[in-house]
């Protein structure tokens, strides 16, 4: 896949970014509040061990039983709302957050948390791969100008997320739940008053599809790589704060700088490098630049790991953008279908990460969790280099058809 294929446009017109429909501002704004649920816990973890008098390991499977629900609900999303339709999938998901977020506040037991938790992941899962589909198909200026915009989304909510955490966090771990579930409400009465509902597909999703279009070799081997990188991407996000150890204040001031780099290179950076050298060798070299940084990460000193976690937001914001191109991009199955199947597999590595980092550590020591996440990213890249005669993709040949598949099925994942 070379530059002059890529569908990021580093020359996107900024205006046509800006200027969408109320609808794609409702949706795009409630994903932002998605996407900071996942990184709402980080500043806050500690706390929450201590208030609950847990184990890091036990608090880490707060992460695991949300990312295991959202993996295996990424079947039954594309079945879901191509029966009764994106405004209501959409909304449905948002009900569902709201609940089991007010719940966890009042949770009194790790073990309530992470069940209120996998509630969430849930209505996660139901949200936001509904959301993506829902602003390729509304807005203005095309699927890339979409897409960015999502991207955008998606790095400030993962930015604001642990910010919010420790500002409310820093008095109680139970009140960034509660916020998350605030405004999530004010996202539901947004989506409910902006988005008219879109005709249904035209082709009902089964709940086998999304694991058929895995047979699909560059789709496959997109998930296998992303699959590596993921478990890379929140062994940082899930165990990096025990290892820092800090306020929740000081926490949440880290994981900000890591969100708003990730945010910009997500967005900024990642399609003018695609531009300039082609997709696959800047996932590469991310890929392997991010091996290194989390390397020194778990060897360094205190202030090393702190410069390291943040800087580690620029690969991950780079990573993300580009295996969302190849999600949407490399396979022939319909986007929405290729869309579940990679996800299905990719979160796989995000519920894994939280739950086998403090168990390695406890084997071993803390340097150990570190060794591993950079060698599962070092994999991601082995898997591109690999297989990247099968994740080349000519784009202009299938973007008519996905053109049309996006008018009637952008309800889907």
């Amino acid at each position: 896949m070379d530059g002059t294929d890529d569908p990021f446009d580093a020359g996107a017109d900024a205006g046509s970014l800006l200027r969408q429909p109320k609808a794609v501002w409702a949706t795009a704004g409630a994903s932002v509040v998605a996407f900071m649920g996942i990184g709402l816990v980080d500043p806050i973890l500690p706390s929450i061990a201590k208030g609950l008098d847990a184990t890091a390991g036990q608090v880490s499977l707060l992460f695991t039983s949300y990312f295991l629900i959202t993996a295996l609900a990424m079947l039954v999303t594309g079945f879901v709302s191509s029966r009764i339709g994106g405004k209501k999938t959409l909304l449905l998901g948002l009900a569902l957050v709201v609940v089991f977020a007010g719940l966890a506040g009042t949770s009194n037991s790790v073990a309530e948390l992470v069940g209120f938790r996998a509630g969430w992941g849930l209505g996660n899962a139901l949200f936001v791969s509904t959301a993506l589909a829902v602003i390729v198909g509304a807005a203005a200026g095309g699927s890339a100008a979409a897409i960015l915009l999502y991207e955008s989304a998606l790095g400030l909510g993962m930015a604001c997320g642990p910010l919010l955490g420790a500002l409310l966090g820093n008095q109680s771990w139970r009140y960034p739940f509660f916020g998350t579930a605030f405004l999530m409400a004010i996202g539901f009465l947004c989506i409910t008053v902006f988005l008219k509902e879109q005709p249904k597909p035209a082709r009902k999703t089964s709940l086998l599809d999304p694991i058929k279009a895995l047979g699909h070799g560059g789709l496959a081997s997109a998930a296998v790589s992303s699959f590596f990188y993921n478990y890379t991407f929140f062994t940082v996000l899930a165990f990096t704060p025990f290892v820092l150890d800090m306020t929740p204040y000081k926490s949440g001031a880290v994981f900000f700088a890591w969100g708003v780099l990730l945010a910009a290179f997500s967005v900024l950076v990642a399609p003018r490098l695609q531009a300039r050298f082609g997709s696959l060798k800047v996932l590469g070299g991310s890929l392997v630049l991010l091996a290194v940084d989390v390397l020194v990460l778990g060897y360094g000193s205190h202030t090393t790991a702190v410069v390291c976690t943040v800087l580690s937001g620029a690969f991950i914001g780079v990573n993300n953008t580009v295996y969302t191109e190849l999600a949407l991009g490399v396979s022939d199955a319909p986007r929405p279908v290729a869309s579940a199947g990679y996800n299905f597999v990719r979160w796989f590595a995000a519920a894994a990460a939280p739950f086998f980092a403090p168990r390695i550590e406890g084997w071993s020591n803390i340097h150990i969790p570190f060794v591993v996440a950079a060698v599962t990213a070092a994999l991601g890249a082995l898997v591109v280099l690999v297989r990247r005669n099968a994740l080349t993709h000519e784009a202009e040949e299938l973007e008519p058809r996905h053109a049309a598949e996006d008018g009637v099925a952008v309800f889907a994942n």
